[in-house]
């Protein structure tokens, strides 16, 4: 079985990217991002509602970086502090050996290839230094942006479960995404 350790944390360079350890620093672009219903369109979790609410979400990256039990990055422009989106690992499974990568950008940001040039590092990271078999995404089958990035990177797409969660009232349906370190 897997041992992550995310100490020291792995800051990862890109060509035109730095994914840096997210900090209370942060906590108004993580507002924007989780109070905002167009960032939170095909992610079923509540909207944040004040800067307290993103404080804890920022709080709950980093008791999971701490455990080890996952890791998000903040996304930022080489040279440019400011915080544009959060990619990381959760659902972590030692021992499968496998994660979940999830992403998320601010909507002026979307189109630019960031999130398609994050998702090949983590994906470098998870099967390098992780030493992950497996890296999968759970999709909305409606967020056809990231079903195109997951292609480009490479992703499969391996199942579409029909009302397989329930949010605010609905069944929703989800596509599974994987990617095998062959």
């Amino acid at each position: 079985m897997l041992n992550f350790n995310f100490t020291p944390f792995p800051v990862i360079e890109t060509e035109r990217l730095l994914l840096r350890r997210i900090t209370d620093d942060d906590v108004n672009e993580v507002f924007e991002l989780r109070s905002n219903p167009e960032t939170m369109k095909y992610i079923p979790r509540p909207l944040v509602k004040t800067t307290e609410d993103a404080l804890g979400h920022i709080a709950m990256i980093e008791d999971k970086i701490v455990t080890n039990t996952g890791i998000n990055w903040g996304i930022t422009l080489k040279g440019n502090p400011k915080l544009l989106g959060i990619i990381g690992y959760y659902r972590m499974q030692p021992e499968n050996y496998r994660a979940e990568i999830g992403y998320m950008l601010l909507p002026e940001f979307n189109g630019k290839g960031i999130i398609t040039e994050a998702v090949k590092h983590l994906i470098a990271y998870g099967f390098n230094d992780l030493k992950l078999h497996s890296i999968e995404a759970v999709i909305d089958p409606e967020n056809f942006a990231s079903e195109k990035v997951l292609q480009k990177c490479g992703f499969i797409k391996e199942a579409h479960l029909k009302e397989s969660g329930f949010y605010e009232g609905k069944f929703l349906d989800k596509v599974i995404y994987s990617l095998l370190n062959r």
